[in-house]
């Protein structure tokens, strides 16, 4: 074999125990009892202050090249996913330009991609209106599914579909078999809410409303329900919605639901006057609207977490008046993703194998990778070594994203990435190997 670890606590499906596991070729070749004589070129022990668990899948990233590279870039943020344990990312059709709305574009973004990404990293498609012809040749292009939104985007390039355009689009994505991941809020609920303005959060948070997020989840349900077709709720912030979505499933609508870790990390109730490096959409809203999504988490209704890291540059979120109507509404949280969630998880009586599920396991599976998110044998060799005992304290002058930007600075985290394995291999953040993905191939 070409690497051995031997390690006190492994995460496996089955849970945490001692174990070796072994590697050839990039993919795990055995898992088997720690003392098993496994021998390989490199061997190295892992004490119990770590565990050796799979790389984390972040498949809700903003990555904004080509187009806005300021904003962010492959190189700049799969980074900060090695770093923060994540060795898999499915990058968003906006806020790149041009969107990745048809098979040219993809191939535009594809080429910016080649040889800077220290990560692996798939792509998502974008439906907007006029592109239904296009949703099937970006499938067998190799997009992992499309993503709409039901409201303005937040970029002109990218505009919403209408109820009629949802149902259409998702009329030809359940007949060869793709999947719609949705921006659940309505636009009409927001247009009658009041406008997002000032310095005070709780006037943001009153222009974003739960009854929009409820809204809009309820439609698409139904339409889901109507068409047979499989769909996806992104970063639910309104626990509102968790008994429908509950019902949802219950009846076997392919329904899958996702939120993120600022929302379960911080409350509206501690964001200060002006400090819009907290807005994101849909917005983070009470505490005990946070004690019910940990809930639903708990519960399987919401089914995994992931960052939808969406930044910006320091003159986006407007620091100089502060105003939560102006900012850049987006959070970057790539690389605290798995701390910030293992933080907030720990001091509600979750393991670290809870933590796996939520941010390895189930995000692979809902974007069909079969062979990321398990330390099982024929997957690949993608793992992190976490040191859950340790703390620190966040720097965004630390972090390695692009713009020194982290609703989480000053903020002490749980959890430290000792290091980050791609197929057998140590991400050092100095030389990029990682591959670009194509759903069926990983």
């Amino acid at each position: 074999m070409d690497l051995v670890f031997r390690a006190q606590r492994v995460v496996t499906a089955r849970g945490e125990a001692a174990a070796s596991v072994g590697v050839r070729d990039g993919r795990i070749v055995a898992v088997e009892p720690l003392d098993s004589p496994l021998t390989a070129d490199r061997v190295i022990e892992l004490g119990t202050d770590v565990v050796l668990m799979p790389g984390l899948v972040d498949t809700h990233v903003h990555i904004n090249d080509p187009g806005r590279t300021e904003w962010e870039g492959f190189e700049t943020a799969t980074r900060a996913a090695a770093a923060g344990g994540v060795t898999t990312v499915i990058d968003m059709p906006l806020n790149s330009l041009p969107p990745t709305v048809d098979v040219a574009a993809l191939e535009v973004k594809r080429k910016t991609a080649e040889g800077k990404v220290h990560v692996d990293v798939g792509f998502w498609g974008g439906a907007i209106p006029g592109n239904t012809g296009d949703l099937r040749p970006l499938h067998e292009a190799g997009v992992f599914g499309f993503k709409c939104f039901l409201l303005h985007s937040g970029v002109d390039e990218f505009p919403p579909l209408g109820s009629r355009e949802l149902e259409e689009d998702l009329l030809v994505l359940k007949d060869f078999g793709g999947m719609m991941i949705v921006h659940a809020e309505d636009s009409d609920e927001i247009e009658h809410a009041p406008d997002a303005h000032g310095t005070h959060y709780d006037d943001f948070l009153h222009s974003r409303p739960r009854g929009a997020e409820n809204v809009a989840i309820a439609r698409v349900i139904e339409l889901a329900r109507k068409t047979g077709a499989r769909v996806h709720v992104l970063h639910l912030s309104s626990s509102d919605a968790l008994p429908m979505i509950a019902e949802a499933k219950r009846d076997g609508v392919a329904l899958s639901v996702e939120t993120c870790p600022h929302y379960l990390s911080f409350t509206a109730e501690e964001i200060g006057d002006g400090a819009t490096q907290f807005k994101c959409c849909p917005p983070i809203r009470e505490a005990e609207n946070r004690e019910l999504l940990w809930q639903g988490l708990a519960d399987g209704v919401i089914d995994f977490v992931v960052s939808d890291h969406s930044p910006c540059t320091p003159e986006l979120k407007r620091f100089d008046i502060g105003d939560f109507g102006e900012a850049w509404g987006g959070i970057a949280s790539l690389q605290l993703g798995l701390p910030a969630v293992w933080t907030q998880a720990r001091a509600r009586g979750f393991a670290v194998a809870d933590v796996v599920r939520w941010m390895a396991e189930r995000p692979a599976a809902q974007a069909g990778m079969r062979r990321k998110g398990h330390i099982e044998v024929g997957y690949d060799a993608d793992f992190c070594v976490l040191a859950p005992e340790e703390t620190f304290v966040v720097d965004v002058a630390k972090l390695r994203h692009r713009n020194p930007i982290s609703a989480y600075h000053g903020r002490e985290l749980s959890g430290v990435v000792r290091s980050t394995w791609l197929r057998g291999k140590e991400i050092t953040g100095e030389r990029p190997f990682g591959e670009l993905l194509s759903r069926g191939n990983c």
